[in-house]
């Protein structure tokens, strides 16, 4: 029937010859646009690897279902990807090649960091300094912050606690740690929005749950109230840990040579209250 349409009214012809390469572009538009969408607010190495799979699985179906206006764009697309690819990723290209001249220079950084901030943790706690700090894993957090104050810094100890001393200007937010360094201060993190689990908590632990619920930070929180330390990641929380127990956490968390999750610390909680118990007997 469509053959006979079209060979009777050449008008029809014309037109499916103009709309059917539009509905192909429209069509790798709305993939182009769904694939950004998804990957706002992610790092750069997962954004290459989702990028690059997406162009794949959207070459194959175009040669699959012969979109040829697709294939044509996509076939462009691939022969200057890798052009592309060192223009866009230049910083992190170099980055790679300054760790693989000196491999120890990441590790040293990591080790520095977890000092910092187990020491500014433990001293807050002492202070009762109400204290929340992010630290960013494989997902970039900056797209989950409604407000923050760019800072770039050294990440000290001291740094960290005079950011989070009462009536500054910063202390009621978040701050944002990556690769070792402080990027963020006064960052507005989002609220969990699970009321049983945050029955009884303040803005800080909700703010704490919200963020590691969407993303794989680490999220360390120190009570105003009581100093008493908590910390939160993939959307769980304990509470009431010790300074020194979150050092041994942070040290879990950056170690390459096993996957950590939050059962590790529930765990190693009950290991020690076992113990305790033993003791007591």
């Amino acid at each position: 029937m469509s053959n006979f349409v079209i060979s009777h009214f050449p008008l029809i012809k014309y037109l499916s010859y103009l709309l059917i390469p539009v509905i192909e572009i429209v069509l790798l538009a709305v993939v182009f646009y769904l694939t950004l969408n998804y990957l706002k607010g992610t790092r750069s190495s997962s954004i290459l690897g989702i990028a690059i799979f997406s162009l794949i699985v959207v070459t194959i179906l175009a040669d699959i279902l012969s979109l040829e206006v697709i294939e044509w764009i996509l076939n462009s697309i691939w022969t200057f990807l890798p052009i592309a690819i060192v223009v866009v990723f230049q910083p992190e290209i170099r980055r790679v090649f300054t760790q693989l001249s000196n491999p120890f220079t990441s590790a040293i950084k990591r080790e520095e960091a977890i000092s910092e901030i187990s020491t500014a943790v433990a001293n807050l706690s002492a202070k009762k300094h109400g204290a929340l700090i992010a630290i960013e894993q494989n997902f970039a957090l900056r797209g989950f912050c409604s407000d923050y104050v760019k800072i770039d810094a050294t990440l000290t100890h001291e740094l960290l606690e005079t950011v989070f001393m009462p009536n500054t200007q910063l202390h009621d937010g978040a701050v944002i740690v990556r690769k070792g360094r402080l990027k963020a201060a006064g960052c507005i993190l989002p609220l969990s929005s699970n009321d049983e689990l945050t029955a009884g908590m303040g803005t800080r632990h909700r703010a704490a749950l919200g963020i590691t619920e969407e993303t794989d930070a680490l999220v360390i929180v120190v009570s105003e109230e009581t100093g008493i330390i908590s910390i939160a990641y993939k959307g769980n929380i304990k509470r009431g840990i010790s300074s020194d127990k979150a050092r041994r956490y942070l040290d879990w968390l950056v170690d390459e040579t096993k996957p950590f999750t939050f059962k590790d610390i529930l765990e190693d909680e009950k290991n020690e209250n076992d113990e305790n118990q033993s003791l007591g007997s």
